[in-house]
């Protein structure tokens, strides 16, 4: 069972919430005691005061001089609760204000010899405070020993215990509302708390988002001082991984450009009249020229976490493809239309989308007949590439033929009819797809099919 939440944010909230409400009790529970010390300590001075004349009118030998006998307000108020008793050996010399039996009889002297004397009360720690209950309420009293010839005189002085919890009831109430809006206060203030502490988490999670996705390279470094050492370990990591991807890469287009030309060139050989009579060779050297390609290219294009952060502009890189084909082809002047939103972007390497988009385009400039389109348009999680000219077109048994590797529907120019097989095993490597068809401009419409980048 847990008990610790998941989230950072419920931590933190249950450990101020503990927190908040142990100070708030310890508060209250200190407020309180500090509140009934106060009360108290003025209850008993009052007593103290009546203890201090009554310990007077006894006398050394343990008779008691009435006339000193006085009652301090308010023990001389009929009903008020307030009382005292004068108490020798042989039982109750005199009492005022409850009637004898209510009051406790007196305490045993806990230090024999020592207690205030017929002088005055002297120090507090000579009375013995108690409390008793009655029929009319609950009393509080405290009692001095005198030391008299005739034994040990116990005088009594007590009054309503109501005296200390009325107050303290009255002064309860606001307390407990003041700590009650502090807490809500501290609540509040504990959330924001909180939510603004934790706003750089939330961005930090959007920055590795816009990197994974490819619109950023690596992850800012204006970052609370805490945070710091996390993100320059991600941006090391990043690079690290960047640089990992771009070793593997270069090996496997070295490597990809070694077996190429030479699988390509005896494939031709292999095609002259009487090298290969029933083609059995030739279908071998296909196949592996289509598994080396295959494999290679899916080392370079499915690199671990490589297409959640590949991110590629469409319209930059069929700017300069046209650019050069222009220049290689300056023999065919077309007309080239380009219509390409800046905004759009596929979730494909550079290379790739180059080499792809490049052998569509090559083609196309060498069937037109004098125009060549290219556009292209979002379709939810993928980008439709179109690339159409005015040429003759091919029929559908001609464009399935054009798919094969080695398979040349037009026997002029130095090609080796590679060009469309390839494209298409590096869409379906990227999760897109190469499809061919007639266009409304009568020549061949070629649709690459390419993954978006993810978050747009």
């Amino acid at each position: 069972m847990r008990v610790v939440p998941r989230s950072l944010v419920g931590r933190l909230l249950a450990i101020s919430t503990v927190v908040t409400l142990a100070a708030l009790l310890f508060a209250g529970f200190a407020i309180g005691g500090v509140l009934e010390r106060f009360v108290m300590t003025g209850f008993d001075q009052r007593l103290d005061a009546q203890l201090s004349v009554l310990t007077r009118a006894v006398r050394a030998d343990g008779t008691l001089d009435a006339a000193r006998v006085v009652d301090l307000p308010p023990f001389g108020e009929a009903g008020s609760g307030w009382f005292w008793r004068i108490d020798e050996p042989g039982g109750v010399v005199r009492a005022s204000g409850v009637a004898d039996g209510v009051v406790p009889t007196a305490m045993p002297v806990r230090r024999p010899g020592f207690g205030p004397g017929p002088g005055g009360p002297g120090d507090r720690d000579g009375a013995w405070p108690g409390d008793v209950r009655t029929a009319g309420g609950a009393l509080h009293y405290r009692q001095v020993a005198l030391a008299t010839a005739r034994g040990t005189v116990t005088v009594t002085a007590g009054g309503p215990r109501a005296v200390v919890t009325q107050p303290l009831r009255a002064a309860m109430t606001p307390l407990l509302l003041s700590l009650g809006l502090l807490g809500l206060a501290l609540a509040t203030a504990t959330i924001v708390q909180v939510r603004v502490g934790l706003r750089p988490l939330r961005g930090l999670a959007g920055a590795l988002a816009d990197v994974r996705a490819g619109r950023r390279q690596q992850v800012p470094d204006d970052q609370p001082t805490e945070l710091t050492p996390v993100v320059a370990e991600l941006n090391a990591l990043i690079v690290q991984n960047a640089a990992g991807l771009d070793h593997a890469r270069r090996h496997v287009a070295n490597l990809a450009h070694g077996l190429k030309t030479p699988l390509a060139a005896l494939g031709v050989r292999l095609a002259e009249p009487g090298r290969d009579p029933d083609g059995t060779l030739g279908e071998m050297v296909a196949r592996i020229d289509s598994q080396v390609r295959h494999h290679l290219g899916r080392a370079r294009a499915v690199a671990p976490g490589a297409a959640q952060r590949l991110r590629t502009a469409l319209a930059p890189a069929v700017g300069d493809l046209v650019a050069v084909l222009e220049r290689v082809h300056a023999e065919r002047a077309l007309a080239v239309t380009v219509s390409v939103g800046s905004d759009v972007a596929v979730a494909v390497d550079a290379q790739d989308l180059s080499e792809m988009i490049g052998n569509l385009l090559d083609n196309g400039w060498r069937h037109a007949a004098g125009r060549l389109e290219v556009t292209a348009e979002r379709a939810g999680a993928m980008v439709r590439i179109a690339i159409e000219d005015d040429g003759p077109g091919l029929s559908g048994a001609a464009a399935e033929e054009a798919m094969v590797p080695g398979r040349r529907l037009d026997e002029r120019g130095d090609g080796h009819g590679f060009g469309l097989p390839i494209t298409r095993e590096l869409a379906e490597l990227y999760g897109g797809n190469l499809e061919l068809g007639r266009g409304a401009l009568g020549g061949v419409r070629a649709v690459l099919v390419l993954p978006a980048p993810v978050g747009g």
